[in-house]
Order: structure tokens, then sequence, then C-alpha cells
């Protein structure tokens, strides 16, 4: 744990924002030893069950999380590893992240490290005896994808459900809602509301922002800057945006650079955007750090907004 005691003289401002720093990169949560045991049935809390890119980190599965609202989970996306993550959280206390619970998620958009989990999704929560068919919200294509899906792993269904294996012949099917913009869900504890957003040449890329009673919670998504996060975070309680270095996209070659500039968000272009939409906090995900520390990363949303900014971390809770 890093140590912040205070020292003396010239080197006190030093001090302080290093302390800080360790503070916004530790994370918070569940995955903390210490901390006492938190009541996630009643309440909204935001879980992130995978903080990865397309890279093939270890510590970081691909990109999912969970807005858990009155013990009830609502997942963004399904990135590789997104039920084993799920079950992690169900261990550190987070009882609606047990497999047979996963019922509902909602994508941002089609890119593979988004939905290489989604067969996971579909298929491992019925093995482990969800009942309840997973409900798939997502943009144009989601249908013929989940179709696609269920295709593939035709054999292995009917396997189970006419071989000796106990399962019930409902909890390996998917009902897939293809959306627009606006209200796409809305029951006695959250309403879901999607909205556009820049993601370089696709052509429907979407944020969501989940309202309940005691939170708002807005997720970006992949995005470049996109003003509809402005109008819609406006203020919310907890805003998970991606992000990347903008020191360690100096370092990436002009292909790079032309690529990432058109599809997501450097570390300066949030600051601002932060400026505008005010989170009371702001939680990262997706980092690309190119060589820079994640302390730097948050050093450089810091040089031009002095929010709270944390770095978000696989299994972190808020």
């Amino acid at each position: 744990m890093f140590a912040c005691t205070p020292p003396r003289g010239d080197r006190l401002v030093a001090w302080l924002l290093a302390c800080w720093l360790a503070a916004a990169c530790g994370g918070a949560g569940a995955a903390d030893d210490d901390a006492p045991a938190k009541n996630y049935s009643t309440g909204t809390h935001v879980v992130l069950l995978g903080t990865g890119t397309p890279n093939a980190e270890p510590d970081r599965a691909g990109a999912a999380l969970a807005v858990v609202v009155n013990g009830n989970a609502y997942l963004v996306d399904a990135g590789p590893g997104i039920v084993r993550r799920a079950s992690g959280a169900r261990e550190l206390g987070v009882d609606a992240l047990a497999p047979s619970r996963l019922e509902i998620v909602f994508l941002t958009h089609l890119h593979t490290d988004h939905t290489l989990g989604l067969p996971d999704l579909i298929f491992t929560p019925w093995v482990l005896e969800r009942s309840a068919p997973l409900t798939v919200y997502g943009p144009p294509g989601t249908e013929a994808m989940v179709g696609h899906l269920m295709a593939a792993y035709e054999e292995d269904v009917r396997e189970r459900l006419e071989g000796l294996e106990p399962a019930n012949p409902t909890g390996h099917r998917a009902e897939v809602h293809e959306i627009e913009p606006g209200v796409v869900f809305e029951n006695e504890d959250v309403r879901v509301t999607a909205f556009p957003v820049r993601h370089g040449s696709w052509e429907v890329a979407l944020g969501y922002r989940f309202e309940s009673a005691d939170r708002t919670v807005v997720i970006s998504g992949d995005a470049a800057p996109s003003e509809t996060i402005v109008e819609f975070c406006s203020g919310c309680d907890v805003l998970v945006h991606e992000v990347y270095s903008q020191a360690g996209f100096e370092r990436r070659e002009p292909i790079w650079q032309a690529y990432h500039s058109r599809f997501h968000t450097s570390s300066l272009e949030l600051a601002e955007l932060m400026t505008r939409a005010q989170p009371r906090l702001l939680v990262l995900t997706h980092q690309l750090l190119w060589g820079s520390s994640p302390e730097e990363l948050v050093a450089e949303i810091w040089s031009a907004w002095p929010g709270d900014v944390r770095y978000g971390r696989d299994l972190d809770v808020y």
C-alpha cells in the first residue's frame, strides 16, 4: 500500500500529488480485503467486469460491466471472460452476478472485444442452471450475430437436451431487441436510455444512461469525443468512459494515430468533455497506455480537469 506520511518543507506539494494519484489509481470496492462488507442487494452499484482492450492482457478481461440495482444485474457489453469475471464478483459479495442470474445485456457496438463473450453469456449460465433466456439489447446487426451463434452451438444444445446431462429447455435461448436511441428498457428498478456516440466508421455505436432512485450512471462504450456524453451525463453520479494516454499516443506511428483519433478519446479530450459534463465521479476503462503509467494517465486528465477520477480495474465496485 502507498504510505502517505506527510514530509516537511518544499516536498509537501509533491507528496500531496503522489497521494492523490495513488488513491485515484488504486481502484475501489469489493476487491479490497480491508474494506467492510457491503450490501449490494439495495441501491445502485457499478461493477467493472472487464476493463480490457483487444490487447491480450492477462489481468484485464474484455470490455464488460454491470450496473446492479436493488440486487438485480444489468450488463453492458460482453467481452471475453465475462461469466468468469461475474463469478468472481459473486465471490466478493455481489450475489446479483451469480452465473444463473445473468439475464440481460446491453451492447454498445459489435466490435469483437465487446462481443466475444456473448456465446459464453448465452450458454454457460444455462449449463449452470439459468432457466430464463438471455435478453440482448443492441444496435442493428445484433439479431444476425446472435442467430449465427445459436446455429454454431446447436450440436452442443442438442447433446445437453437429449443426452444424460440434466438441462432445462429454455435457458439456452436468447431474445434479441435491436434498438435505436431513446428509452430502451424500464422497470421498477431502472430506466435505461441509449444514445448515439461517435466510434470511427461504425454506423451505429451507443452509450447508455441508467437512472435509478439513488444514482444516475452513464457508460460511454467505445467513443471518440461525443457531445452526447455531455448531454446525457450533465452532472451524473458516475460516468464510465474509455480513454487513451495523450503521451502514449504521441509515441504511436501515424497510421495508428489516424485510427485511434477517430475511434477513441484522449486524456486531454476527455478532460475537456468533463469540464462540461461534470460527473461526480469519472471512472476510466478501456485504457490504452502505450508506455505511460496509470498515474501519468490520471495526471494528464487532472492537468485540465481536477475532478474525482478513478483508474478502473477489473472487479472494482463503485
